[in-house]
C-alpha cells in the first residue's frame, strides 16, 4: 500500500466489544512544486504511483479564484474546501506523506463478509442511483472494478459509485488512514478543476473525522457531524453556524470521510454503521478489515462497497528503500534489498507493511548493520522485526543526523516522556491526547499549594499597606495577614477545577473579537457613560467630570465584548464585571459569536495552546486592569488619589490572578508540566516536546488534539513504560 509510517500489529481473535486501537498512518509521499489549472491556484503537484509504475500527477487545491455565485452555501463550500485542502496538505507533510517516489497504492474488491454484492453499489439493473457520478467522473460498474488498481482509479471509484458508499478495509498497518487522507485531497483537486461553478457545487467537500465520541443512540449522524463541523471549523462558529453544517450535510455538498471504527466497542461499532446507512451524504469509512467483518454480522451498511487495500510488493519495498540509498548502497543494504526480491522469511513478512518500511528507513543509516535483520535466529518472526524496529523508532528519531540541527531533547529524555504519554492513553482506553486534560492526569495539590503561596506573596503585600494606611494598629495587620492568606487559598482552589477534563473555549482571537460582539462592547460603552454623562449632574452639584464618567466605564464595555462572545469564561467570578458570564446567557453569545468567512481555519494543537497562552491571558491580565479602572478613579476622585490608586492595584492583582494564574488552560497546563518534571521526568515545555514530536513523526495531529504514529507504537511504548 502506501505508508511507510504504519505499523503492522498481531492479529489475533479479540472480542467484537473490545476497544481496539487501529491503524491510522501511513507513509504516502509526495514531491514539490507547483501549478494552475483552470484558473485556480494549487500548492504542491504530487506524483502517485498506481498500479504497475504508473505515475499520474495531480495538483494539490489551496485557494478558489472562480467566479463567485449568489447562492451563499456555494461560498461556504469553496471556503470550508480551501480550509480543509491547508489543513491536509500541512498534515500530509508532517506526516512524510508527500515526498517522491512513494510507495504504490493498491487495492481490490476485497471477499471478505463486510459488504453486500457489488451491484448494490454500482446500481446496475436497479433504476435510479442514489448518487449519480461526479462531473468528470463515469459511473462505477463491476466490469471496472474487477481488476482494482491504485490511487486514481479508488477516486473514480469514490465519485462513481452510485450507493455513495466506500468501505475502505485492510489488514493492522496496511496504510488505510493515509489512503483516505491522500484520497481525500484528490478529491479536493478534482473539485478544484470544475472550472463551471454549477459543477463544482455538485462535487462534495471531503472532510476526514473520527468517529470518536460519537453515540448514535443520542445523535443522528448529521447531528453529530453537524456538531463536529462546529468545532473544528470556524466556519461554522457562531449564529447560524451549526444549522448551515447541517444543510451542507443534508444536501449532500459535505462528504465524509470517517476514520476509527475498529477503535470502538463492538456494541457502538454496529450501532454507528445502522445510523450511517440513511445519512443522506457520501461516505468513506474505513476500519481493520477483522473488525469490519465482525461488525457486518450484527449490522451491514447497505449499498457499501468495500475495498481492500492490498500488502506492498517487495520490488515495491526494495525499490522504495534503494530510492532513498546512495547510488551505491553498502554490502548491508545490497544483500537486504536482494533477499527482498529473491527470499521470503520474517524479515520479507514485516516489509510488507508500509511503517515497517519507513522504520527500517529511519532506524538504519547508510552504513549501518541493517543485514542483522537477516538473522532469522535474532528475529525468528514478523513481530519480532516489527518490535525491534519499534522499540528503536524514537532513538532514531532523536539521533542528530549529519546536516541536520541537534535535537532539542536527548533521546533518553524523549523515549521517557513517550512511554509515559503512551501508558496513560493507553491506561484510559484512548488514543487521543487531549493536552488541556493533563491536569487530571496529576495529584492538583501540589499546584494548590504553590499557587497559594504565590497568590499571597505576591497579591497580599498591597491591600496589607493599604488596611494599615487607613486604620495603622495590630489587630488590622493581624486581619490583613488573614485576609491575604484566605485570598490566596481561594485563588489556588479553582487549580482543583482543571482536575476535570475542561470544554476548549476559543481558538483564535477572531473567535473573541468579532464584529458582532466589538460593535455591542463600544455601544454598551457608550450608552452607559452618555446615561451617567446626563443623569448625575442632577444628583451631583457639581458632577464628575466627562472624561472620569467615560473612563469609568469603559470596563462596562469590555466586560460587555467578553460576555457576548467567547471570552466570557476569563470574567467569571470577577466583582462588577461577570454579569452576563454564565450559562444562562449561552443562546444571546451563540448570537454575537459570528467570526468573518475570511477567518475560516482549522487549528493545530500547538495553534490553540499559544491563543489561550497569549492572548486569553492578555485579556486576564486586562480583566484586572478593567476592574481596578472601575473602581480606582471613583475612590481617587471621592477620597484621596492614594487610597484610590491602592484600591486600583489590590483589585487588579487578585483579579488578574484568578483568570490569569488559574482561570486559564494553557496556564494550568504548563502549572502541570513543571509537575510531571519533577515527578515523571518529562520536559518543563511539555507543549513543546510534544509538537517537535509531531514534526518527527512520532506523533500527528487531528484538529486540537495529538495522537501517536501508529496504534502499534503506542502499544510497544506502553508496554515498556515500566520505571526504569
Amino acid at each position: 500500500m502506501t505508508d511507510p509510517g504504519s505499523a503492522a500489529s498481531e492479529t489475533g481473535d479479540r472480542d467484537p466489544g473490545d476497544r481496539d486501537p487501529g491503524d491510522r498512518d501511513s507513509s504516502y509521499q509526495e514531491p514539490s512544486g507547483t501549478d494552475s489549472v483552470s484558473g485556480n491556484a494549487f500548492h504542491g503537484p504530487t506524483a502517485f504511483q498506481v498500479g504497475d509504475h504508473n505515475t499520474q500527477n495531480i495538483h494539490h487545491h489551496i485557494t478558489h479564484s472562480g467566479p463567485t455565485t449568489e447562492d451563499p452555501l456555494d461560498t461556504t463550500t469553496d471556503e470550508l474546501a480551501r480550509v480543509v485542502g491547508a489543513q491536509w496538505q500541512q498534515e500530509a507533510g508532517l506526516r512524510r506523506l508527500l515526498e517522491p517516489a512513494p510507495l504504490p497504492v493498491r487495492w481490490r474488491v476485497s471477499e471478505r463478509k463486510v459488504a453486500g454484492r457489488v451491484v448494490g453499489a454500482t446500481g446496475e439493473g436497479a433504476g435510479r442511483a442514489r448518487f449519480g457520478p461526479l462531473p468528470g467522473l463515469a459511473p462505477a460498474t463491476r466490469d471496472r472494478l474487477r481488476d482494482g488498481g491504485g490511487l486514481s482509479e479508488l477516486h473514480a471509484v469514490y465519485g462513481g459509485l452510485a450507493s455513495g458508499r466506500l468501505l475502505l478495509v485492510g489488514a493492522p498497518a496496511a496504510g488505510k488512514t493515509a489512503a483516505a487522507v491522500l484520497l481525500l485531497l484528490d478529491a479536493l483537486v478534482h473539485r478544484a478543476a470544475q472550472a463551471a461553478p454549477a459543477d463544482r457545487a455538485r462535487v462534495p467537500v471531503p472532510v476526514l473525522l473520527s468517529l470518536d465520541g460519537w453515540n448514535p443512540g443520542e445523535d443522528t449522524a448529521v447531528d453529530w457531524a453537524a456538531d463536529r463541523l462546529t468545532r473544528e471549523y470556524t466556519l461554522f462558529h457562531g449564529r447560524g453556524g451549526r444549522a448551515r453544517a447541517r444543510q451542507l450535510l443534508e444536501q449532500g455538498r459535505i462528504s465524509l470521510f470517517l476514520d476509527g471504527l475498529d477503535e470502538v466497542t463492538g456494541k457502538l461499532r454496529g450501532a454507528m454503521v445502522s445510523a450511517l446507512e440513511t445519512a443522506p451524504f457520501r461516505l468513506v469509512l474505513v476500519s481493520r478489515a477483522r473488525e469490519a467483518v465482525l461488525t457486518a454480522r450484527k449490522a451491514r451498511l447497505g449499498g457499501a462497497l468495500a475495498v481492500e487495500i492490498q500488502p506492498v510488493r517487495p520490488a515495491d519495498a526494495a525499490g522504495y528503500l534503494l530510492n532513498r540509498l546512495p547510488s551505491t548502497p553498502s554490502p548491508a543494504w545490497q544483500q537486504l534489498t536482494g533477499r527482498l526480491l529473491t527470499e521470503t522469511g520474517p524479515l520479507a513478512a514485516a516489509l510488507t507493511g508500509p511503517l515497517a518500511i519507513a522504520l527500517l528507513r529511519d532506524v538504519y543509516g547508510d552504513d549501518d548493520p541493517v543485514d542483522e535483520l537477516l538473522d532469522t535466529a535474532r528475529f525468528p518472526t514478523r513481530a519480532a522485526v516489527e518490535n525491534h524496529l519499534l522499540d528503536h523508532a524514537v532513538v532514531a528519531a532523536y539521533t542528530r543526523r549529519p546536516g541536520h540541527p541537534r535535537p532539542r531533547y536527548s533521546a533518553r529524555t524523549a523515549e521517557r516522556t513517550l512511554r509515559y504519554l503512551a501508558a496513560r492513553l493507553t491506561q484510559e482506553g484512548a488514543r487521543d491526547l487531549r493536552w488541556w486534560h493533563t491536569p487530571g492526569w496529576t495529584d492538583h495539590r501540589p499546584r494548590l499549594i504553590a499557587v497559594w503561596i504565590v497568590a499571597t506573596v505576591v497579591c497580599g503585600p498591597p491591600g496589607m499597606v493599604m488596611a494599615w494606611s487607613l486604620y495603622p494598629t495590630p489587630l488590622v495587620s493581624v486581619i490583613g495577614a488573614l485576609s491575604a492568606i484566605g485570598g490566596g487559598y481561594g485563588v489556588a482552589r479553582r487549580v482543583a477545577e482543571f482536575s476535570e477534563p475542561q470544554p476548549l473555549s476559543s481558538a483564535g482571537w477572531r473567535d473573541i473579537f468579532t464584529p458582532d460582539t466589538v460593535r455591542s462592547g463600544i455601544g454598551q460603552w457608550l450608552f452607559v457613560g452618555t446615561g451617567l454623562c446626563l443623569l448625575l449632574p442632577l444628583v451631583f452639584d457639581p458632577g464628575p467630570p466627562v472624561w472620569l464618567l467615560y473612563l469609568v466605564t469603559l470596563p462596562v464595555g469590555f466586560s460587555e465584548l467578553l460576555v457576548t462572545g467567547r471570552g466570557h469564561k476569563i470574567l467569571s467570578g470577577t466583582p462588577f464585571l461577570s454579569a452576563g458570564s454564565g450559562r444562562r446567557y449561552d443562546k444571546v453569545r451563540e448570537g454575537f459569536a459570528r467570526p468573518q468567512v475570511v477567518d475560516t481555519r482549522s487549528v493545530g494543537p500547538m495553534d490553540v495552546w499559544r491563543h489561550h497562552i497569549g492572548l486569553r491571558l492578555f485579556l486576564g491580565l486586562l480583566t484586572g486592569f478593567a476592574l481596578a479602572l472601575y473602581i480606582g478613579p471613583i475612590i481617587a476622585w471621592t477620597q484621596s488619589p492614594l487610597l484610590g490608586a491602592m484600591f486600583a492595584l489590590t483589585a487588579a492583582l487578585w483579579t488578574g490572578a484568578t483568570s490569569v494564574l488559574v482561570g486559564n488552560l494553557a496556564v494550568s497546563t504548563a502549572l502541570t508540566a513543571v509537575q510531571l518534571h519533577f515527578e515523571e521526568g518529562t520536559p518543563v515545555r511539555l507543549m513543546h516536546f510534544l509538537e517537535d514530536a509531531r514534526r518527527r513523526n512520532l506523533l500527528r495531529a487531528t484538529g486540537p488534539v495529538y495522537q501517536f504514529r501508529h496504534a502499534r507504537l503506542q502499544e510497544r511504548l506502553a508496554a515498556r513504560s515500566a520505571p526504569e
